[in-house]
């Protein structure tokens, strides 16, 4: 089953939201012009029920598929990121943002797009029965809108049984879905190490405790936590990718500080990680005679698909996409996402929609690729059909 006729009609009405989100961006919690498009676009769509100002400026609207009067069926979920990133801009479109030092560097302007076509559809047709509840989500990027959505109560707020998400996927040709049941993406945790030495004279070493030296000798050792300390068939990324400290040639600083991320699957492994630095920076502090504080920040977790809603999800994407571009067992990454915590919630799936050769995410040259909006779209629609099918269903899009 392809792109679905009537969703393929709104394309060029697709390419106009999105390129309208694209000139807006804005970071984090803090998205009035973004939410203010998007519930004015559902409104025209004529959704059911439209909430808005969860997790500040995140919204979910309700549509109720046939029979549907007093709830009758399931609720499922689909949601959407809206926010950007706070990097300048390269991309040379006519289109630019509009919001200097903030761009869609991720394509969750494209996102929204997806499932605003999903949405004008759904209330069109409503060829399903039950409910689907569209979940236009802020703060991906940072903070975790996802999970400040998921404490405010939404899953129970709204009787959601199962949630679904697509991200664009650059290098994967466009329009093929990837996915795999279980574990998907990392979880990511951040440290942060300051040091305290003695600074002074670059001649005169021997009357300092020279913090670079601690900070090259615990940058070296905490990077043998993944050579030394863990099974190497279990997934784990420790790198670290800040060190800050001094000013000038000939002075030998007071402090240092040590950034870096950890990703992992495995809650023992990322306990591990943990001990092992705190011991590290100890270790290493009282080596060089400089006093060290860790700072450990747990982030987003493991992002883990239920293993039957993905399959579902995949013969779905097959469907649209035909199952020749639908790879249901591509293995997992570690890169990270804050769907994860309503993967934890309730059950469902979280797949890559591929935009074809294009700059990578998070470039200042990436764009949305237009192209597959309509596909996105098609895909969220017919799964909900799929899931909820109304009697006398037609499938002819």
């Amino acid at each position: 089953m392809p792109v679905v006729n009537r969703i393929a009609d709104y394309a060029d009405e697709m390419k106009t939201w999105r390129r309208h989100l694209h000139q807006i961006p804005e970071l984090a919690l803090d998205l009035p012009k973004t939410a203010a498009f998007v519930a004015e676009r559902l409104r025209e769509f004529g959704v059911d029920e439209l909430h808005e100002g969860i997790a500040t400026s995140g919204m979910v609207a309700i549509i109720n598929g046939q029979g549907n009067d007093a709830g009758d069926g399931p609720t499922i979920g689909l949601r959407a990121d809206m926010d950007a990133l706070p990097i300048p801009e390269e991309t040379g479109v006519d289109y630019v943002s509009g919001h200097a030092g903030n761009m869609h560097a991720c394509g969750h302007d494209g996102h929204t797009t997806m499932l605003l076509g999903a949405a004008k559809y759904l209330a069109e047709t409503r060829n399903f029965k039950g409910r689907v509840a569209l979940i236009f989500q802020p703060a991906e990027e940072a903070i975790g809108g996802a999970r400040i959505m998921v404490e405010e109560g939404i899953m129970e707020r709204f009787n959601i049984g199962e949630v679904y998400a697509l991200h664009n996927a650059p290098g994967l040709p466009v329009g093929a879905f990837a996915t795999t049941p279980g574990p998907l993406m990392a979880a990511v945790d951040t440290f942060h190490i300051n040091i305290q030495g003695v600074g002074g004279h670059g001649a005169m070493p021997h009357e300092t405790r020279d913090p670079v030296m601690a900070a090259c000798g615990m940058a070296q050792a905490i990077q043998t936590i993944v050579s030394r300390n863990h099974y190497a068939l279990d997934d784990l990324v420790v790198s670290v990718t800040q060190i800050h400290t001094g000013t000038v040639d000939n002075v030998i600083p007071d402090t240092a500080y040590i950034n870096g991320t950890v990703r992992t699957f495995d809650p023992r492994v990322q306990e591990m990680v943990m001990r092992r630095m705190k011991e590290i920076v100890a270790g290493q502090a009282a080596s060089y005679g400089v006093e060290a504080e860790l700072d450990y920040e747990v982030g987003y977790p493991a992002t883990i698909n239920d293993a039957s809603k993905t399959g579902f999800a995949a013969s779905v994407a097959g469907e649209v996409a035909g199952p020749e571009n639908v790879e249901a067992e591509a293995g997992r990454e570690m890169g990270a996402e804050d769907f994860s915590y309503m993967l934890q919630a309730r059950p469902g799936a979280y797949l890559f929609l591929g935009q074809g050769d294009s700059a990578g995410l998070h470039h200042p040259k990436y764009d949305f690729n237009d192209e597959i909006a309509p596909i996105g779209a098609s895909f969220f629609a017919r799964l909900v059909e799929r899931a909820q099918p109304a009697v006398n269903a037609s499938n002819d899009g």
